[in-house]
Parts: structure tokens; C-alpha cells; sequence
């Protein structure tokens, strides 16, 4: 096995001078730092980091606990963490928790999968991690999910009632541009096929929509209001309730999911009606089909690699003793405008 010894005795410097070189650190010329680093590929030299971990008690890798990377959210957010990681030397050690093949959209179910996630925890923890970005399956309180550990953690598309660092996006600003959106585009009447009344996404998105109605002067109709439960057949069924029980039909369609959004066209064409002549609908999570469909559906886009980023960066800096001014973060949506949304003014 090649060691440093064998490699600062070829390059004639001594062994310091390959370790300055090999951790980036001291004052080493540029024509050393080059001589070195083309004898340590010369010689094929691959580092003892296990060794290196134990004598410093860094490792440079974190952990990523997904709930389940099945889910639309989690790849893009794991791309934004490994590409921030990667750019500062550290690695990441991803366990999946299946969660949502377990238990589907019933999340009071997660907690009796606590014994399973606190197996994971001990496993990351015994490679040695340095700190846990934890990635949630839909955004929601996840208090209690997660032991403490005496690792730094980061949640990201999930929040805590604690005192925790946690990462998501924007859903009240989100929602008050969409309505300002469809205002903009001469509609008065929206209507609004939303998510389960307990989910805070629903809480925060009806928020937005009515901030946008109060500061347009618009009145705010509850019988534009069903509720969904973020499938495709919910949409179909919550835009026939609406058009049964409102004499005066909405021209504007707001759905929380781009799922719901499809089965809102669907229901629209069943009955008869065009979107976007007759209605305009809006979705919401920029879902890779909703690019597909026809029409090809006006959604919100999450910052999805930008909330792993995010997560990644303060992270990083709490492993590295650094001050992080804020415990939430909320990142901005951006709007996608296509094909389902008319102008009627």
C-alpha cells in the first residue's frame, strides 16, 4: 500500500508538505501543490480516511434519513444536498424509510414505525456522521419522530414544535400569487379545491388566497371552497360539488396539487366545459406530468434542490461551530404559466 512517506520521498518534500497538499491547508506554492497531486495519481494513493476520522474526530459525512424516496419531493431535494456537500468536501450516507409505501397518506400511522427509525438513526450514527438532514414525506409537524441525538439535524419538507433548524418553502406567498395571478388575468371568482382541513399547507395556502381577495377587494365565497385529499379523483368530485351548489359558476380554479388539478380538467371535460374557455385552473408542485397534460397545467414550482441546498449549508455549519441566525427558512415558490389559464378581460 502507498503511504504519504512513499509519496513525499518521490516528490522529494517531506511529509507535512503532502499532508498541506492533500488537505488543502498551508502555504504551498502552486508548482509544489501540482508536482505533488501528479505523483499522488502516479502512484495511485488512496487516503485512510477511517484513520484520519480517528485521529481527528472529523469524518466529513452527514446523514440523510428520507421518509421515502419514492415520493415526488426527495430526489430533487437530495440532488441540492450532495451538490452543496460535494462542493465543501463532505459525503452523505442515505437510508430510506419507506414510509409512504407503508402507510400512504395516513401519516398518524408513522409513529408506529418509530422503533424502525430509531434503528436507522443508531445505523448513520455508527458510520461516524457528523450530522442528519432529515426529508419529509409532505409537510407537517414531525415532532418526536426523531430521537435527539448530540449530531446537529435539519428538517426539510417537515417541521418541529421544537426549537429545530428547518428548511421549507413558501406556501401562503405561493398561494397569494396564484390568486393574484388569475386577478391579473380578469377573474374574480375562484374557486378553491384544497388539501385535508388539518394539513398546514391547506391552512397556509387558503391564508394566501384570501390576502390576495382582501387586498383586490374581492369577496371571500365559502361555497368556492372543497376540500380534497391531494388525488386525482378528490379533484374530480370537489369541482362537481362546486359547480352543483354555486348558481354563479367560478372562471378560476385553484387546486392545491397538480393531481387535483388534473381531475379538475377531467371533471370540467365530463361535464361538458373547456378549460381554459370556460375555466382556468392552476396546480400547485410542478409535477413532471403537468408539463404533459392537456392543456399543459399552470403549477407552482417548488425550490426543491434549493430547499436541499439550504438544508446542506447550515448543516455544514453547524458541524463547523458556525453561528446560523435563523431556525426556519421558508424559500420562495416560482410560478410555471402555461397552457390552462385564460385572460378574460
Amino acid at each position: 500500500m502507498v503511504t504519504i512517506k512513499d509519496i513525499a520521498k518521490k516528490a522529494g518534500v517531506s511529509t507535512a508538505t503532502i499532508s498541506y497538499v492533500l488537505n488543502n491547508e498551508g502555504k504551498i506554492s502552486e508548482e509544489t501543490r501540482r508536482r505533488v497531486l501528479k505523483i499522488v495519481d502516479e502512484m495511485n494513493y488512496k487516503r485512510n480516511t477511517i484513520a484520519k476520522s480517528l485521529r481527528t474526530s472529523k469524518t466529513s459525512t452527514i446523514g440523510i434519513v428520507a421518509e421515502d424516496i419514492t415520493v415526488f419531493n426527495t430526489s430533487s431535494i437530495i440532488n441540492g444536498i450532495n451538490k452543496f456537500v460535494e462542493d465543501q468536501g463532505f459525503h452523505i450516507i442515505l437510508t430510506n424509510l419507506r414510509l409512504h409505501q407503508r402507510t400512504g397518506l395516513n401519516y398518524s400511522n408513522i409513529k408506529s414505525y418509530m422503533a424502525e427509525i430509531s434503528e436507522s438513526i443508531d445505523v448513520l450514527l455508527s458510520r461516524q456522521i457528523e450530522g442528519i438532514i432529515y426529508i419529509g414525506v409532505h409537510p407537517r409537524d414531525v415532532t418526536g419522530v426523531v430521537r435527539k441525538t448530540n449530531k446537529p439535524t435539519v428538517y426539510t419538507y417537515c417541521y418541529t414544535s421544537g426549537d429545530d433548524y428547518c428548511v421549507n418553502y413558501d406556501d401562503k406567498l405561493a398561494a397569494y400569487e396564484i390568486t393574484n395571478y388569475f386577478i391579473k388575468m380578469g377573474h374574480e371568482n375562484i374557486a378553491v379545491i384544497s388539501g385535508p382541513a388539518d394539513s398546514l399547507a391547506t391552512c397556509e395556502r387558503l391564508h394566501g388566497y384570501k390576502d390576495a381577495l382582501n387586498e383586490n377587494n374581492l369577496l371571500y365565497n365559502p361555497d368556492y371552497i372543497e376540500s380534497g385529499d391531494w388525488e386525482f379523483e378528490s379533484g374530480i368530485s370537489a369541482i362537481k360539488k362546486i359547480l352543483s351548489k354555486n348558481k354563479k359558476p367560478p372562471t378560476a380554479i385553484f387546486a392545491m396539487n397538480d393531481l387535483m388539478a388534473a381531475g379538475a380538467i377531467e371533471a370540467a371535460f365530463e361535464l361538458g366545459y373547456s378549460v381554459p374557455d370556460d375555466f382556468s385552473v392552476i396546480g400547485f408542485d410542478n409535477r413532471e406530468f403537468s408539463r404533459f397534460y392537456r392543456p399543459r397545467i399552470t403549477t407552482m414550482d417548488l425550490p426543491l434542490n434549493k430547499m436541499g441546498e439550504k438544508s446542506a449549508e447550515i448543516l455544514i455549519n453547524l458541524i463547523n461551530g458556525k453561528k446560523v441566525n435563523k431556525k426556519s427558512y421558508k424559500i420562495r415558490c416560482r410560478l410555471i404559466k402555461r397552457d390552462s389559464v385564460k385572460k378574460i378581460k
